[in-house]
């Protein structure tokens, strides 16, 4: 495990997320503001194994973690730190039965602390300005806005924020 909150954990993904991971990535309201794409079972395969691999990589600095429930060990979303740049990024992604419930804030807040104990002194975040759950979840932790532009990707107005741990 790499930390937990009151109702949730973060531990590393293993292979038997696939269904999950599967049904989160294939969803088009989940991948909306992230890339906008949809891809197969085998495609997604082949993601989770990639994604499982970097874990042993000595130099990795793209670390994506699965989140679930504490209750029941249920697969509910994803949360990245990955380096973007200079940059700690961070971003979090839930199968949409689970948006409203509150898991975003929650584990962004003990995201916050496990930087601290890690030694990540400045995080930053960006998201699509239409995505009002991620730009909420920002600004009620406090993330400062310090740039605006146009995703090439999906073509949508985002903002970068930062946040000093």
């Amino acid at each position: 495990m790499i930390f937990e909150t009151d109702r949730l954990q973060v531990r590393k993904l293993i292979l038997e997320d696939l269904d999950s991971f599967h049904k989160m990535q294939s969803n088009s309201n989940v991948m909306r503001y992230a890339d906008g794409e949809v891809n197969t079972l085998a495609a997604h395969s082949i993601e989770l194994s990639a994604l499982i691999s970097k874990y042993t990589l000595p130099k990795n600095d793209f670390w994506i973690y699965a989140i679930e429930r504490k209750e029941d060990r249920f697969f509910v979303g994803t949360l990245a730190l990955v380096k973007d740049g200079e940059d700690d990024e961070v971003g979090i992604r839930f199968l949409e039965e689970y948006w409203s419930l509150g898991y975003g804030t929650e584990i962004c807040l003990n995201l916050l602390q496990y930087c601290k104990q890690i030694g990540i002194q400045k995080i930053v975040a960006s998201a699509v300005d239409l995505n009002s759950a991620s730009t909420k979840i920002l600004a009620r932790l406090g993330f400062k806005q310090v740039r605006k532009f146009i995703n090439q990707e999906l073509q949508l107005p985002e903002t970068k924020y930062e946040l000093y741990v």
